[in-house]
């Protein structure tokens, strides 16, 4: 789960966005996004996907599984 959370971290971090932004792009609480990137929580399907789509501003070719797994 700690690479996890370590990939989370970094793409956000390579895209200039903090706690709160990442929580609005979700609609949900800063509070549960800083619970689910420490995981203390985890991401839904849903919210992995938008993360991924997100996140292919970076890397076209990123995939859930290497985000998550």
């Amino acid at each position: 789960m700690k690479s996890t959370i370590n990939r989370v971290a970094g793409y956000r971090i390579m895209l200039n966005m903090n706690q709160k932004d990442m929580a609005g792009y979700l609609g949900i609480t800063s509070q549960s996004y800083s619970n689910k990137e420490r995981g203390m929580r985890k991401f839904s399907d849903e919210e992995k996907l938008k993360l991924k789509e997100l996140f292919r501003k970076i890397d076209s070719d990123l995939t859930i599984d290497a985000i998550f797994f």
